[in-house]
């Protein structure tokens, strides 16, 4: 079996709650999302996708992804889809850096993969452990009473678990995590997520400001460093996110006892394959992990779905059902978010169908 094309497309999401907020005073009301096809000789088609959170967050540029597909396609142009270790290597030699380019392809040779072997992508990252996943909700920042509003808005349709987008003035944080945990139930899980947004001083008056509120805190500032001095300071969990963009951050921090649980983002590692390695890492060394993308549709969500339905049940802290943000569906057999669960797929590969009329004309198309 040999990759024959490979083609990337380029769809626009508008947002279902229109509006999505979060530290910095960033928002998106739509996101631009690369679809990649690999095709190969002997008839089988595999999907990845790729979804920046617009192109101020991480190191990731929607509009940069097609031109790094042409870069790196023809390189794979006759290769073994199935050879992933092999494939990650070419398209590190053929682009440094650029995880999030390579992330799509890498999706859709596992596609393939599963395809060729009979088997879900859960199963070939290790083993199936359950049948569905309770994902969280993220809850965009706005006002206090807004914020709880929304929670119990998403609470009604079968979350558990809610991700409060924070990093703004600290007294309205302290007021939006008191208000929102208020709501809720005392299983159900709360994270205020500060993407890197409070400096240290307000993250300290923060985490003092709820020091009696059962949350978890996440990547309060922007450095290792200035986290693991918040770290030191408070008793409350710690989450850490966007810097954990590998292994080698993943060991330092985990040296120093900078966190309890880690967001592992694929497109942020390079695909699956890398993060299938980082997941296995965090595995033996007893870390709990968020597993999720940037953002995305049905395919990231179809990902997602497999990577944490083959995560160890002691270490999934939670995943991000994507498709249930935005208004466009480009496979209707994805996995959806239904009486609390995200489904696991059992069909082989990423088990969905693309209707490809979603999709467009391709900007880029490398081999026939």
């Amino acid at each position: 079996m040999k990759i024959r094309s490979i083609d990337a497309f380029q769809v626009t999401y508008s947002l279902l709650d229109e509006k999505y907020s979060w530290s910095n005073d960033l928002f998106i009301t739509t996101v631009v999302s690369t679809v990649v096809r690999v095709r190969t000789d002997d008839g089988l088609t595999g999907y990845g996708e790729v979804c920046p959170l617009g192109p101020a967050y991480m190191d990731a540029f929607a509009g940069g992804v097609p031109s790094g597909v042409a870069e790196i396609a023809p390189a794979l142009i006759g290769l073994d889809p199935r050879q992933l270790n092999l494939l990650n290597e070419r398209m590190d030699l053929a682009l440094g850096g650029h995880n999030y380019v390579k992330s799509p392809i890498d999706i859709a040779c596992w596609d393939i993969l599963g395809q060729a072997s009979g088997q879900p992508v859960s199963t070939l990252l290790g083993g199936r452990y359950r049948d569905g996943v309770p994902p969280y909700r993220a809850i965009p920042q706005r006002k206090p009473e807004e914020m709880a509003e929304d929670v119990l808005k998403y609470r009604a349709k079968g979350y558990r678990r809610f991700q409060l987008k924070v990093g703004g003035n600290a007294n309205d944080d302290i007021a939006r995590i008191r208000q929102c945990r208020a709501v809720l139930e005392p299983d159900d899980i709360l994270v205020a997520d500060a993407n890197t947004g409070w400096l240290p001083h307000e993250a300290m008056r923060v985490v003092n400001g709820v020091r009696d509120i059962d949350v978890y805190i996440e990547q309060p500032c922007s450095t290792l460093q200035e986290c693991l001095a918040v770290r030191k300071n408070t008793t409350l969990p710690f989450v850490l996110d966007e810097i954990i963009k590998g292994t080698v951050p993943l060991v330092e921090a985990y040296n120093l006892g900078a966190m309890d649980v880690v967001n592992l983002k694929i497109s942020r590692l390079g695909g699956l394959t890398k993060a299938k390695g980082v997941r296995d890492l965090c595995q033996s060394l007893g870390i709990a992990m968020t597993l999720e993308d940037s953002w995305g549709g049905d395919v990231t969500t179809a990902a997602i779905a497999h990577f944490a339905g083959s995560t160890r049940a002691e270490h999934y802290f939670t995943a991000t059902d994507f498709n249930s943000y935005v208004d466009i569906e480009i496979a209707p057999d994805a996995p959806r978010m239904k009486d609390g669960l995200l489904p696991v797929p059992t069909r082989p590969g990423l088990g969905m169908t693309v209707d490809e009329s979603t999709l467009g004309k391709p900007l880029v198309s490398v081999g026939g």
